[in-house]
Parts: structure tokens; sequence; C-alpha cells
């Protein structure tokens, strides 16, 4: 780190002083400036990072204390890209005399995985770029130098994230009522699980199932309502048993969130699928409520044809909703039919009808209900978390990639931190047992310095930064970071 500061002071500063003169000499040329000093800082950055790396590389060499049993072999230069840019730098390769496993000790130390190209942080940002626009742009996005990673590698790491249960951390909240609101989207696939492998009869969509959980709706200064704590959850569920994983997921953080004794009715709001309807028989307390603008969807398509006497149909029928009942809502439905002489008109009344009818219970609760919490806003919903980035353009998706994209933006819905999410993927680097602090001598201290004070030369005394013991606190940190070999 010493050496790339010195050389930075030598010829780096110089760099600067150049930019600066330029600037100085037309000042409309902000941008050069900035991309000038932009270039030299992020030099110094990746230099003092690849020269800290190699100062513990190089105990690693001199210490066989610290790597009992295993022997030099040789040295190689690697490099990583992270979020700074491209880092360049040499490892020693080490093998184990009893196992006869070769290894880059330095690697173990730092936590980087064989054959890894990038850096948490420069994954981190990859993915905060992926989200929100393309894989492309993803990659281009990996490093603030400008180093790039192709499109098929944003993907890669998109395909292996693992994501860990959505559940609330700290003192469980009490409420009486709580909303749920469901629905899914449709998006394009160009394959299931490899390229090709969609036939006749083509199978060429997938549906991302959406839900979220929240305490109320209010009203911000600008008259924009909002949704109270919601939490939300998303991907692709498949089947009876992935829908109940799903209301199951929803339910663990509903329990871990609320003092569930407290909770005297939950409702869930959707279009009336029959996997939203699910979620009453795993979520306690539950109630289905059908969302008020499908309801009025299929009113007026049942009705749109019958030219002058449209709005009449739809009086008795939202009358029958109100007051009259099933049973005459029923006739009114059949009385349309009846009147009914083009057959493809005459189907989508029938559809009306069946939707209306098998959803009756979840309209008389939205209709008759006096809380003003009960309006479903899933579809918007949808359309923003979802729809923005997998189905609104022509995109064709994996199955894999579809669900993996779609849990990523629930996790950024939810406030997640990606480099949280990078690390979650990697196991971390056990301890050694007994890895207590390191304590020297007065001598041992006076006498690695003063080794220190002879390798580094006029730098030693150089006001950059006070660090006491540099080498000695280095040796230590490698102690404390010994793994089982």
């Amino acid at each position: 780190m010493f050496n790339s500061i010195q050389y930075f002071q030598q010829e780096g500063i110089k760099k600067l002083q150049k930019v600066i003169e330029s600037y100085q000499n037309n000042f409309s040329k902000l941008a050069e400036m900035v991309y000038g000093v932009t270039e030299e800082v992020t030099k110094l950055g990746c230099s003092m990072i690849a020269e800290e790396w190699e100062s513990y590389d190089e105990i690693l060499r001199e210490r066989k204390d610290l790597r009992r049993g295993w022997h030099v072999v040789r040295k190689d230069e690697t490099m990583i890209t992270t979020s700074l840019g491209d880092v360049t730098y040499s490892r020693t390769l080490f093998k184990n005399a009893k196992t006869g496993i070769s290894c880059y000790l330095l690697d173990k130390l730092i936590a980087v995985e064989p054959h890894t190209r990038m850096s948490e942080d420069a994954v981190a940002r990859i993915l905060e770029e992926a989200v929100d626009s393309t894989y492309r742009k993803g990659g281009a996005n990996a490093s603030i130098s400008g180093s790039v990673m192709s499109k098929e590698t944003v993907m890669n790491k998109l395909h292996l994230l693992e994501f860990s249960k959505t559940l609330h951390q700290g003192e469980k909240k009490i409420v009486e009522t709580l909303y749920i609101d469901a629905d899914e989207d449709h998006v394009s696939l160009q394959y299931l699980a490899k390229k090709g492998d969609i036939k006749k009869p083509r199978t060429n969509t997938v549906m991302p199932r959406l839900a979220y959980v929240y305490e109320g709706v209010d009203v911000e200064e600008t008259g924009k309502p909002k949704l109270i704590n919601a939490k939300y959850f998303g991907g692709i569920y498949d089947g009876t048993s992935g829908v109940n994983d799903f209301w199951r997921e929803v339910n663990d953080y509903i329990e871990s969130a609320y003092d569930t004794e407290k909770i005297k009715q939950i409702y869930i709001n959707g279009d009336g699928a029959n996997w939203i309807k699910t979620g009453t028989s795993v979520v306690p307390k539950s109630k289905f409520v059908l969302d008020k603008f499908h309801m009025h969807k299929y009113i007026i398509t049942a009705t749109s044809h019958l030219g002058d006497s449209a709005e009449d149909a739809r009086g008795e029928i939202y009358r029958a909703i109100h007051r009259t009942g099933k049973k005459v809502c029923e006739a009114v439905f059949d009385h349309i039919i009846d009147v009914t002489d083009i057959e493809t008109k005459k189907k989508a009344v029938e559809t009306s009808k069946r939707y209306i009818l098998s959803n009756w219970t979840g309209i008389q609760t939205s209709i008759k209900g006096k809380d003003k919490n009960i309006q479903c806003s899933a579809e918007g919903h949808v359309s923003h978390i979802f729809a923005d980035r997998m189905s609104s353009r022509p995109l064709g998706w994996s199955k894999q990639g579809c669900d993996k994209m779609a849990r990523l933006r629930v996790y950024q819905k939810n406030g997640g931190n990606m480099l949280e999410l990078v690390r979650y993927q990697a196991e971390e680097i056990p301890m050694a047992v007994g890895a207590e602090e390191v304590i020297y001598s007065a001598s041992e201290m006076i006498t690695m310095e003063n080794r220190n004070k002879q390798r580094l030369g006029g730098m030693a005394d150089m006001p950059v930064y006070a660090i006491p013991y540099p080498q000695i606190k280095k040796i230590a940190a490698i102690k404390n970071h010994i793994w089982g070999l």
C-alpha cells in the first residue's frame, strides 16, 4: 500500500496536475476533468488493493509458522474485477506435504473462491443494474473504471442466486387486521431449461406470482395512497405444492412479524384465481375478497353487447349483488344469455356468469365490508415489480431466469442490499479454534518494526496516515483467520 501511495505522489499527482491545468485552460471541459481525476484515483485504488493482498502473500511465504505443512511451489499472477476496476496481483501456490493438495493460501485468506473473476462488490454492482435494465447493461456496469462482463456472465450469476426466507427481525407488532393482495404476471418464455425444448403444443408463458402483506392504506401529502409496512413475496411456484409453499412463506413472515393471537382478521384480495383462494386454507384467520376491478370487468363484458339496454342490465346485476341475492343475479345472467344471438358473445356472458357466481362470497365481503382498507392494488404492483422488467417489452426468458429475476425484483422492493445478497451465497471461512488476540512481546514488536522500516525505506516516516505497527497487525490478522489446514 505504501509503495502505491509513494508512486502516486511521484507520478499520479503530476498527471492530476496536468488534468487540472487542462481544465483551467478551458472551463467548459468539466467532464474531461472528472474523467481524468476518476482514472488516476481508481488506478491508485486498484494498485493499493493489489499491494495489500501481495503483502499478505509475502507474509505467508516468509512465515512458515503460519503455513505449517505447506510448501512453496511457484508464484502466479492473476486478475480480479472489483467495483473499482481490474486488480492484478501476484499470489503463491502452496502444496500440502501430507495431502498433496495444491492451493493459493492467499485466496483462502481473503475468501476468494477458485476461478473467481469478480469480487463480491462487483457482482453486487452488476445486479443493481441488471435488476432494473438488462444483462448487457449490468455487465457494462461492473466497475467504475469501465470493466465489462458479458451478458452471459451476468445471466449465470442471476441463475445461481439463492434467497433467504423473508422474516421479520425484532419485536412482534400488534395489529387487529392485515391485508394481503395477490396477482400474477404472464412472461414469455424463450425456453424452459435449454433452448429448443419448447415443442408443440407450445407452452411458452410462465406466471410468476406476487403477494404483499400490509397493515392498511395511508395517504401521502400528494394525495397518493401508500401501503403501511408492506412486505413482498414472489417467484415461480408451480403446482399445488408450489402454491402451498408460497403461502407458507407468507404465513411464516406474518408469524415472525406479528402477534398472531391479537390478529382478528386477514383479508386476501385478488382476482379469484384458485391459487389466490388457496391462501385462505394456509393462512389462519384469512378470508378471500374479490377485487372490485375484476368484478366490474366481467359485468361490463357480459352486458356491453346489449346496446341501449346495457345500463339497465348492469343495474340489475349490481342490485342483485347489493340487495336481492345470488339467485336473482343468476336469473339476470340467464336472461342475458337467452337474448344474446351471437355465439361468441353468449360464451362471454356464460364465462362472466360463472366468474361472478363462483366468487360470490368474496364479492359480498368486498361490497358489504365497512373496512376502507379493502382495496386491491395488485395489478399495479405486478406492473411495477414484474412487468416493467420482464413482460412489458418483447423479451424472452428461461423459466429459471424468470424465477430468479422475479425474486430479485421482490428482494429489491423489500429494500434488500445487493452486497448482502451476494455474501449470502458464500459460506464464511471459519476462524481457527482458540484464535484469540495475538500478543507479542515488546522486543518482538521493536524487531519487527525495524525490519518493516528497512523494507519501506524513507516511506516509513511519510505522514500519510498513522497505523501503529502495520506489519504486526497484518500478521495478527492472518493468525486470527487461520483455517483448518
